[in-house]
Parts: C-alpha cells; structure tokens; sequence
C-alpha cells in the first residue's frame, strides 16, 4: 500500500510516500512561504522523482490538527481535493501524535507541544518502550504550569518534541520537571511519521471517505473567539 502523507500543521511543510512501513521519499521545506503554495508542487514533484504519479497512491493522511488553524485546513483541503471522486480512502491524524510518533525510537515519556499561545501549548502525553507508544493523555490545550504538575507525577525521562518545544521546555524546567534533550532532526513535524500512525489507523479500520475527512480543533479560531466576546460585551 503506498501512502501519501501531508503535514502543514506549524511552520513547515513537509509530504511523504510510504509503501508498507518503507519510506520512499520524504520531502520537507521550513522558510516561511505560504504552505498553499507547496503542498501540491512538493507532492508532484516527490511522485515524479519516484516515476509515480497521484493514481498510484493507495491512501492518502494529513495531520489534522491542532495547530495552525491556516495550516490544518490547507493538508485537510488538498486531501480532500486529492481524493475526491477517486473512492481513495483517506485516515485523519493527530497532529501531536505524528510528533510523539518522531520519537517512537526512544524509551521514556514522549510529550509533543505545539505553541498555542496565550500562555498555553496543544499536547499529550505518550509512553515509548522503543517500540511503539502508548496513549496516557488525549490531546489537549493547557497551560504549561499545568503541563508541569502533570509530567511531576510521572517517574521516568521525559522528551519534548513540536514547535513548542523552546517555550515548554524552559516552563518545564523553571517548574523543577526535568526534561532530556531531543534531537533537533526529530523536533518538527514529519509527513513519514504521519504516514507510520496512518497506517496502523488504516489496519484497525479507522479511514474515512474524503467526505468524512476533517480537521480536529481544540479550540475555536482567535479571530472567532474575539467575535464572541464583542458580542457577550455588547449584550
């Protein structure tokens, strides 16, 4: 089975192939241009270095969320345009889960966070026995005081990965929760590690239609959020 994968949750973009676990071309871009305008010539051109083009794509994931919400609905709209009238099943992913997933190689407490801003971070927590992860905590989005009286209560090495690592990590660590040091390579999202966690998700019977596909939000979008207070304001 060969899966396409997109991630444009953060910063980067980044698109991968994968057939049955094996990566075959992973292609990531981090400067700053509009991720609507690489996604699809980065997906060509990955499929055209491997002389395959979108009818050989068995299924197709993105990372859905949270994150930018600009970000989430470009990978969830190319998706959905990718697959549309194709019958391609397509698997939603958990934006922090395909970060945990970066570190799957390691034994401790993975713990992905995406800066949410006003004082907050998306995350969750995993444990790795270096195999493979285990849930602890579904995705959230919580301050990092209440991330640290979380992540005290657990006995064993913690890394951090996501775009919210710096912020989580010097809040983690002014709070006295000792947090080891991630490889660089492993701290941004990977469309391959979005691919590993969709395929599983596609085994256990979890693909959508791209009608179905959607993104995932832990909160409402700020530009909403200030509306509703104008709004409770004016009342």
């Amino acid at each position: 089975m060969k899966i396409l994968a997109f991630d444009s949750t953060a910063k980067a973009a980044s698109v991968a192939l994968s057939e049955n676990g094996r990566l075959l071309g992973l292609y990531t871009i981090d400067n700053g241009l509009t991720q609507s305008e690489l996604l699809l010539p980065m997906a060509e051109d990955l499929l055209k270095s491997l002389k395959l083009d979108f009818s050989d794509v068995d299924l197709y994931c993105a990372s859905v969320g949270p994150g930018s919400f600009t970000g989430v609905r470009i990978g969830v709209s190319l998706v959905k345009g990718l697959a549309f009238g194709k019958d391609t099943p397509c698997v939603e992913v958990s934006t922090l889960e395909a970060l945990a997933e970066n570190l799957a190689g390691l034994r401790g407490y993975i713990v992905p966070c995406m800066d949410a801003r006003r004082g907050q971070v998306y995350t969750a927590i995993f444990s790795s026995d270096g195999m493979g992860l285990t849930r602890v905590m579904e995705d959230t989005a919580i301050s990092i005081d209440e991330l640290a009286e979380r992540l005290g209560k657990l006995d064993g090495p913690i890394y951090l990965s996501g775009d919210g690592y710096e912020v989580a990590r010097s809040g983690l660590i002014s709070a006295g929760v000792a947090v080891e040091n991630t490889p660089t390579l492993l701290l941004c999202e990977n469309a391959f590690s979005c691919a590993k966690v969709a395929e599983r998700k596609y085994a256990a019977g979890k693909a959508v239609s791209d009608i179905d596909f959607a993104p995932t939000y832990l909160r409402m979008p700020q530009a909403e959020r200030e509306r509703l207070e104008r709004e409770r304001c004016q009342k």
